[in-house]
């Protein structure tokens, strides 16, 4: 499986049983703050894993602050 979140890409050897959570777990995002789509449908972080590639949208901004 392949992620893209923020434009970056990462691939995901998944097994049998294996969740979105699991996915983005393993690449340090937290699961709360993004949302994922395939071909535009959002998709819940506790489905198993059968599509090829996915896109992650962060819903959160880091921010640079001032003050």
């Amino acid at each position: 499986m392949t992620v893209k979140p923020g434009g970056k890409i990462f691939c995901y050897e998944w097994c049998e049983g294996d969740t979105y959570e699991t996915a983005l777990l393993s690449f340090h995002l937290n699961p709360d703050t993004v949302l994922i789509f395939y071909h535009g449908v959002s998709l819940p972080q506790d489905k198993p894993i059968e599509e090829d590639e996915v896109e992650i949208i962060m819903t959160f901004h880091t921010g640079c602050g001032t003050g």
